[in-house]
């Protein structure tokens, strides 16, 4: 049989994220007969060889791809186990996915609802949380006072935060979907990003709804409920950004924006 690379491998045999995978494999958890292997492209024969995970044997047959959407309620953690006993998303799952290892796809914090991914095809985890990818996530959010129009343009520029300048944002109005007063859409998946950006403009966040990824929408789907992509949905979620970007007035950002987010900027 032909040798296939070692990240791809794993990959297939739908043991997490691309990141995730390849951050144990530069961290030398992975194994490829007895030694440890740092190169993503370690050939590997699966007929032959024997490859373990932190110490656990890998059964390298792939394992069948499946693409869950969640609708999820405030209170649940966006993982799929925690060591301190409080409520995972896999509590949510219909029983027959339970036993598949299904990923989260991107964050969405305890606090927060709406729509999740989840799926075992780690390729296209990937693309759909690298920005280079451009696949943009709209939130509906429930904010503290109304945005003044300057405070709007910064979103839309970008915001410099902590860990860089953030891309540009489409920021809208909302007056049919109460609570919630405003809707951003991003295509970066930072740590907390939305909350951080309004708060950084000085309007708290009291509630986050994701209601979009590219192309996918929550629809009728009802808050703790999940249900499987089609194969067109998913085809559609394959494509570059999903589906054709929303452009935000001032959207090209500044030589200094970009010097920012690549931690480039002197003087």
């Amino acid at each position: 049989m032909i040798p296939r690379p070692l990240l791809k491998l794993l990959l297939g045999a739908g043991l997490g994220s691309r990141r995730r995978l390849a951050d144990a494999i530069k961290q030398g958890q992975v194994q490829v007969n007895g030694d440890a292997v740092e190169d993503f492209m370690h050939p590997v024969d699966v007929e032959k060889d024997t490859v373990t995970l932190n110490g656990r044997a890998v059964d390298l047959g792939p394992e069948p791809l499946a693409y869950l959407m969640l609708n999820k309620p405030a209170g649940v953690l966006a993982t799929t186990r925690d060591e301190r006993g409080r409520k995972t998303i896999t509590e949510l799952l219909p029983p027959q996915y339970r036993d598949i290892r299904l990923y989260p796809v991107g964050r969405l914090d305890k606090d927060s609802t709406g729509l999740l991914l989840l799926t075992n095809d780690g390729t296209l985890t990937y693309q759909l949380t690298h920005p280079r990818f451009e696949h943009e996530k709209e939130y509906f959010v429930q904010v503290q006072g109304a945005l003044t129009p300057a405070e709007r343009k910064r979103l839309e520029r970008g915001i410099e935060l902590e860990d860089g300048v953030t891309h540009g944002a489409v920021v809208r109005e909302l007056k049919a979907h109460r609570p919630f007063n405003y809707s951003i859409t991003v295509h970066e998946g930072r740590k907390r990003q939305v909350r951080r950006m309004f708060g950084a403009v000085g309007h708290p966040v009291l509630a986050l709804k994701r209601v979009r990824v590219g192309s996918l929408t929550l629809g009728g789907l009802n808050e703790g409920q999940a249900r499987e992509l089609t194969v067109r949905e998913v085809e559609q979620l394959q494509k570059p950004g999903g589906r054709r970007r929303e452009m935000a007035p001032g959207r090209q950002r500044s030589r200094r924006q970009a010097s920012l987010s690549q931690g480039r900027l002197t003087g």
